[in-house]
Parts: C-alpha cells; structure tokens; sequence
C-alpha cells in the first residue's frame, strides 16, 4: 500500500453555518448511476463531543474506481492506494489498482459547522440496486474520534444502526433517445415475488422543503392464499411507513397501518393518492421529476421484492398530502 501526499492550499479555510443537522455523516446524493462517472459529498455535520474536527477519512468501496478527490482549502490531501480485488478498464488500459483510502488532514471544522468533502469517481461493474458503502471516520485531534463505519449484513435494516457507514444506491442508466421518453414507465414489466405481481410503481417529486414523499403501487395476487404487505424500507428516507387515507365523517385522515396492507389470494390491490400508500419520511435528498428511488417491499408470506421506483410529476391528483 502506498500514499500519495498533496500539499495544503494556501487560501484560509471556508465553512458554512449549518442550517439544519444531520446525525450521521451521509452523502448529499442518495443515488449514484451505475457505470458512469460520478461526484459525491460526504456531509460532516459535527465534531467530536464538542472539538473541531481536524481530519476526515473516507475508505473507498470495491467498485469505485479511479477516485479523485476535491482538494479544500486549510486541508493536505493524501490518497492511499493499493490492489483492487478485480480488474477495471481505463479506456482501453486494464487498471487493477487505485485510490482506496482519500484523508482529508490538517484542517479545522469547528463543532458549530458543517462542511462537505467531495470525491470523485466511477462506478464500475456494480449491479442496479446495489448499496455501497463508504466507511468514514473523523479525527479530532490527538485524542478524540467518530467512526462512522457499521455496515449492514444481508437481511438487516441500516437504520438499527448506531454509527452507519455513509451509503448511496446504485441505480439503473436511464434510456437514451425514444426510450427516454418512456422513463417514467420503468416499472411498466411486473415484478414477482411468489405469488404476488407488482405493477405502475412510482413515487410522487416532492416540492422544496417538503418533508415526507408518497409511493404507490399495484399488487396482484395469483394465488390461492391471502398475504399480507408487512413493511416497505429504502436507503433513500430514514424511515417508510404504510398509510392510508381515508374518509371519516366529512374529513379526509391519514392513518399508519401498524398490522400492514393485507393482500387477499386473487384480489388486486392498489397503492394510490387519496388512498392506501407508502409514506417516505425523513428523506434525506428530495426526489426529482427523473430520477428513482430504490425500495424494498416484504410480504408476510411471499418474502421480499427490490424495486426501482421511478419518480413522477408532483402535480397533485386528487386528495393528497404526498
């Protein structure tokens, strides 16, 4: 393994007061596009109990390649490289090592700031829907540290845990030329998951500001045997929950449906505005006309499905709070 250093940009380090907080260090990009170049910002929302942070290091995941990273002023860069576990091809020349490890030093984001520390890259060889995960720690002097470092196994929800390593969602290339066109109808080849056939998912563009973003889809049971929607998760929102609107009395509510949306064998059931829903809550990038959101359905019986949600206008049709 080796290093190379860049010297510290002479110019004084610029900060921006936060105007919100974060918990955990995460990327301003939810999703990242599979195959391709992208840039992505990691989030330091605090510092260590108090002390100004004075380093941030960033490992780098298998399949992010060719990694260069934003140099900052008041801040030396150093890049540790070593072997990538496979092969990568740079235009033509086989790459089998690079950057794995990008350190942020010398610098000073007091605790009362936030800053971001960018990175550039590509993502290569990665499949649609896969999570990545890029293990961060600050340094605070000599004696203080937060390692943001845990990372799911299979099987379990990222947001049980307590010091998540920051994480983006590989998604699909959009279409290009007529095909782009039918973008918005990714989701138009039902997916299956036993029984169970899934059709027209989406989510709703949420506005400037706005909290929370409705997701909606149609479930189709060719079974004989009843199911049962249990609960809805993606890496996109710190939580999904499964809503309904109703009427009661005169007044349109919304309520959480704590036992799930049940699933009758041969029966269709729709996820639609004004009625049964998923609710993406603490969303963490607001979704844009275009682009996906990545989301996992479980069943009580039939299992898990991954989806890919394409997101839709966000003019209101009908009663709505999505």
């Amino acid at each position: 393994m080796k290093t190379t250093k860049i010297l510290a940009l002479s110019a004084a380090m610029t900060t921006s007061a936060a105007s919100s907080a974060f918990a955990h260090a995460t990327f301003t990009e939810s999703t990242v596009t599979a195959d391709s170049y992208v840039v992505m910002s990691l989030q330091v929302p605090h510092g260590c109990d108090g002390k100004a942070t004075t380093e941030v290091r960033m490992e780098l995941p298998e399949g992010f390649v060719f990694a260069k990273p934003q140099p900052k002023p008041g801040w030396e860069l150093e890049i540790v490289k070593g072997e990538y576990k496979n092969s990568y091809d740079n235009n033509g020349t086989t790459v089998t090592s690079g950057p794995i490890e990008i350190r942020w030093k010398g610098g000073e984001l007091p605790d009362e700031y936030y800053d971001t520390f960018g990175v550039r890259g590509k993502i290569s060889g990665i499949a649609d829907g896969t999570v990545l995960a890029f293990p961060a720690t600050q340094m605070c002097g000599a004696d203080a540290s937060v390692a943001w470092t845990d990372i799911a196994a299979p099987g379990t929800n990222p947001h049980s845990l307590v010091s998540p390593a920051p994480t983006v969602t590989v998604v699909a290339q959009e279409a290009s030329g007529h095909d782009a066109m039918h973008a918005h109808d990714a989701a138009a080849t039902p997916s299956k998951v036993g029984y169970l056939e899934l059709d027209g998912a989406y989510v709703r563009a949420m506005l400037p500001g706005q909290p929370v973003g409705g997701g909606f889809v149609t479930i189709k049971n060719t079974g004989g045997e009843d199911d049962r929607l249990v609960s809805a998760a993606s890496p996109a929102a710190g939580a999904v929950e499964l809503h309904e609107m109703a009427m009661q009395g005169e007044v349109m509510r919304m309520r959480k449906l704590e036992d799930g949306i049940p699933v009758p064998a041969g029966e269709t059931v729709e996820l639609t505005s004004g009625g049964l829903h998923m609710m993406f809550m603490q969303v963490k990038t607001p979704f844009k006309e275009g682009d996906s959101v990545p989301v996992t359905l479980t069943f009580e019986k039939a299992g898990s499905v991954d989806l890919t949600l394409p997101v839709k206008s966000a003019a209101p049709s009908g009663h709505s709070h999505n």
